[in-house]
């Protein structure tokens, strides 16, 4: 089994340290990097070989949404999750648009963190079922309907729902019965008439503009 290496940015350094720990004493992954500020990840990220980057909001000095932007324009491919314990509806959405892949409060439970980092290893948008729901909810009520030429069809609307939900291809396929090719194939489409380049920005697009 391939390990799954991790770099962690939070400046509680209890935090950082109990997390980094975690990874270390758990089978399939690895913590590759610990940093208390947004900064020096931004200079180092590229060498540790990261697959996931945990990333806190509020920290010293540049703060965590500035820093996913620096961080996706370098490597696009780096898949981050917001971890914090901040459950402020306007940061979930920032964190999303800026190119983070998942969203998760530190009192997560261990087990559902590892579970977290494992689903967006392998493509999915994870979310506490709390901050899931909380996101939905703000932007549905705030979304603009803006006339657009984007036109989905009622199969990619379904996947983009399941994908706001932050399940994994394989859920999606599951769920909707068809095959996790048919899954790719469908949010390859998405990509192309949102004009996105990733799964994050997909679903803020596609709400954002009253799609779904």
């Amino acid at each position: 089994m391939k390990e799954i290496k991790v770099a962690i940015v939070e400046d509680t350094k209890i935090i950082n340290d109990s997390l980094a720990t975690l990874l270390d004493n758990s089978d399939g992954f690895k913590c590759v990097g610990q940093y208390l500020d947004a900064e020096t990840c931004i200079k180092e990220i590229k060498s540790t070989g990261a697959d996931i980057l945990l990333m806190d909001i509020k920290l010293p000095g540049m703060n965590g949404i500035e820093a996913v932007k620096q961080i996706k324009e370098k490597l696009p491919d780096l898949s981050i999750l917001m971890l914090t314990v901040h459950e402020e509806n306007d940061l979930i959405f920032e964190a999303l648009c800026a190119g983070a892949v998942g969203y998760l409060i530190k009192k997560t439970h261990p087990e559902r963190l590892l579970d977290a980092i494992q689903e967006a290893y392998e493509g999915g948008a994870p979310m506490s079922s709390h901050i899931a729901r909380k996101v939905t909810t703000f932007f549905q009520s705030n979304k603009k309907i803006t006339p657009n030429q984007t036109v989905l069809t009622d199969r990619e609307q379904e996947i983009l729902k399941e994908l706001i939900k932050g399940k994994t291809y394989y859920a999606i396929a599951h769920s909707l019965n068809i095959s996790k090719d048919t899954v790719r194939f469908h949010i390859k489409k998405i990509y192309k008439k949102l004009h996105v380049h990733s799964q994050a920005e997909a679903v803020a697009e596609a709400i954002k503009k009253g799609i779904v």
